[in-house]
């Protein structure tokens, strides 16, 4: 049995291994960790959100659909790169992300953090960016909600603009 995506066939035994089907899910996450994920904590996400010259270069991901950004706004400098087109997303050729998105796909060699409302997207897009290639890979698992309730730094999306351009 295949998971059909436009372009793209994954097989259903590859949509498991990534976090998808057969995965129990709950807000705080799913009952299998995605194998290397690195776990991020709020503090950890606002350290790096705030460092001039961080150490490693980490691009934050943000999982939500455009229409949730444009409501909330979302992590500065976070890229936007909706669940629902993440596995197309990252097998795309880096000219077509460029197109789709307005800005460069990372490389494979980057570390991504994902995040989405709850965490239970961000755990899904890991493991779908790890079947794809990138072995760096994060997650946060209170994700949207944790970072709102803590009152974490908030970059305002407008619409009108390419998935989660800002200002």
């Amino acid at each position: 049995m295949a998971v059909v995506r436009p372009s793209l066939f994954v097989s259903a035994a590859g949509w498991r291994s990534a976090g998808g089907a057969g995965a129990r899910w709950y807000s705080a996450g799913a009952d299998n960790q995605v194998p290397n994920s690195r776990i991020w904590a709020f503090d950890e996400i606002k350290a790096l959100v705030e460092a001039k010259n961080p150490k490693e270069k980490i691009v934050i991901v943000d999982v939500r659909e455009p229409s949730e950004l444009f409501e909330t706004g979302k992590i500065p400098g976070a890229i936007n790169i909706p669940i629902t087109s993440a596995v197309q997303s990252f097998h795309i050729s880096e000219d077509d992300f460029e197109d789709m998105y307005g800005y460069s796909r990372p490389p494979k060699d980057a570390s991504l953090l994902f995040y989405c409302k709850a965490g239970v997207r961000a755990r899904a897009a890991a493991g779908l960016a790890q079947h794809a290639g990138w072995t760096s890979v994060g997650e946060y698992p209170g994700s949207w909600l944790d970072w709102d309730l803590n009152k974490g730094p908030v970059e305002v999306v407008k619409q009108g603009k390419k998935d989660g351009e800002s200002k």
